[in-house]
């Protein structure tokens, strides 16, 4: 299939930007969602996958650079390792048990995150038909300086209904 996602929008939920009572709080947290329209024609999950993995937006270390169109990083790996075959296809409950449990670990979060993390995260995950996590690649995968992320969580997210597939990224620098 030729790339025909089309970028729609991105959100960025920066933890940084609540107010946390802890000092401790989880100030380097936040979660990226980029929104990529789906194909007229249907093709298969792993078609999107793939499609998903050769859109410029794809191409992003999750370390400051923003998207690269050329760039050969994604997040902690190299590009080169991110196939549609290292997704593990999941249920809508694991998907939130990995992503509360990640959000909750230091404290209580503030309400107003809170509402923002519901809205923007786990409504995505309720309407989602199919939910993909990107397993962990190993030491080979990891770029030269991958380890900036001390937690790395990736959602593929394809609602056919709305005609949205979602790459949903939760990570700690």
């Amino acid at each position: 299939m030729q790339n025909k996602l089309t970028h729609e929008g991105s959100t960025f939920i920066n933890f940084r930007n609540y107010t946390f009572q802890d000092p401790r709080s989880p100030a380097f947290r936040w979660v990226d969602i980029k929104r990529l329209r789906l194909p007229a024609e249907f093709v298969g999950d792993k078609e999107l996958l793939a499609a998903l993995i050769g859109h410029e937006q794809f191409r992003d270390d999750y370390a400051g650079g923003g998207v690269l169109p050329e760039g050969l990083r994604h997040g902690p790996y190299w590009l080169r390792a991110v196939t549609p075959d290292v997704y593990e296809a999941i249920g809508r409950e694991k998907s939130d048990h990995i992503l509360w449990e990640w959000a909750n670990r230091c404290e209580d979060m503030p309400a107003n995150l809170a509402t923002e993390l519901q809205r923007e995260v786990f409504d995505r995950l309720a309407s989602a038909e199919h939910i993909y996590y990107l397993s962990e690649l190993g030491d080979e995968a990891i770029h030269d300086w991958g380890r900036v992320h001390s937690d790395f969580h990736e959602f593929v997210l394809i609602d056919r209904s709305a005609g949205q597939i979602t790459l949903l990224v939760a990570a700690d620098d």
